[in-house]
């Protein structure tokens, strides 16, 4: 070790992302063997975020080669690595696999690996994998819907988390109380939070009336909780919240509440390149993991067995359009509101 909204119609996408099918082509595999940071190393083998790994170190319950570490410190997959003395597998490190998921979390599951209450979490119903991990891409608190992502990739995960990346995250919310022009102006000039300043980038009106409206807003951050918090600052209350899109990714209207669909290759690609990452091949199931995959997807419990027409997934390799103007009260509603 080295020291050192309701659901709007889907904007037009210039990629849409289809079904994977099985090839022959070769894998373009990306591999790692110098010394690297440890943080990062584990959270590509999937053993964590990289912010929950420094967390670890600082408390001083991952050691390496038996000695305790601090962020920063290098080591190579060659290395033993113990969390509170239970041995950490990281061979998977060596390469970079890249998978994707979308998933639609219902209400009532935890974004959490384990919850100590033994609520439901949204890595319950995901396939296992056997040398990597499910990393979550931001996080959605129990009372929010909506679009989950997940990767194999802690680079990956960490680009789309970081706030330098200004990756823009969408949802659908629903308010009690009344709205008016000055409090849409403050929301999008930025509000004094207890953790700092924040605002909306967008605000757009989408249906409702009277005291229960519904609006679509955008946030290039994910605090804990932001949402709802620069609304009850406005004195309104959130009664729904639901993500609908992160960065290029669009949360399908065809997916149903518990389920998830893997991303295909051109949708990685498109993820991937908004973050400033190359592509990296998908590697190709074998037809016994694909008869697995399938069967687990189809046991995920969703609202409705029902399918319904149209892509699996959207994914845009450009940012949406800004409003041509600002939105005020007396705007007509863009969308129906929505059954979910």
């Amino acid at each position: 070790m080295a020291a050192e909204r309701p659901e709007k119609p889907a904007r037009k996408a210039k990629d849409s992302a289809r079904p994977a099918k099985d090839s022959a082509r070769p894998v373009d595999r990306v591999t790692h063997d110098g010394p690297e940071r440890i943080q990062k190393l584990l959270a590509r083998a999937g053993i964590g975020s990289r912010r929950e790994i420094e967390g670890w170190m600082e408390a001083g319950r991952l050691t390496v080669n038996g000695l305790a570490v601090a962020p920063g410190q290098k080591a190579t997959v060659e290395d033993r690595f113990e969390l509170d003395g239970k041995r950490l597998e990281v061979s998977g490190a060596s390469e970079v696999l890249r998978r994707v998921l979308i998933y639609n979390k219902p209400e009532g599951e935890v974004n959490t690996r384990k919850d100590p209450e033994g609520r439901p979490t949204v890595f319950d119903r995901l396939p296992r994998l056997k040398e990597h991990r499910w990393i979550s891409i931001g996080r959605l608190d129990i009372n929010t819907t909506g679009l989950v992502l997940f990767t194999t990739d802690g680079e990956l995960a960490n680009r789309l988390m970081h706030p330098s990346n200004q990756i823009d995250r969408e949802y659908a919310v629903r308010i009690f109380g009344e709205v008016d022009d000055a409090m849409i102006e403050r929301l999008l000039q930025g509000v004094l939070l207890e953790d700092g300043m924040a605002k909306f980038t967008d605000l757009s009106p989408a249906g409702g009336s009277g005291m229960n409206r519904w609006f679509h807003v955008t946030l290039l951050e994910g605090r804990n909780r932001e949402v709802r918090r620069l609304w009850e600052s406005q004195g309104v209350r959130v009664s729904r919240l639901k993500r609908v899109r992160y960065g290029p990714v669009f949360l399908p209207s065809r997916l149903t509440v518990g389920k998830w669909e893997e991303l295909d290759q051109k949708a990685v690609d498109i993820l991937s390149r908004s973050v400033g990452l190359g592509s990296v091949d998908i590697p190709q199931k074998t037809p016994d993991e694909k008869a697995a995959h399938d069967r687990q997807r189809r046991k995920s419990p969703g609202r409705s067995g029902k399918k319904t027409p149209g892509n699996k997934w959207a994914v845009s390799d450009t940012r949406p359009a800004k409003p041509a103007s600002r939105v005020s009260k007396s705007d007509r509603p863009r969308s129906k509101t929505p059954r979910s």
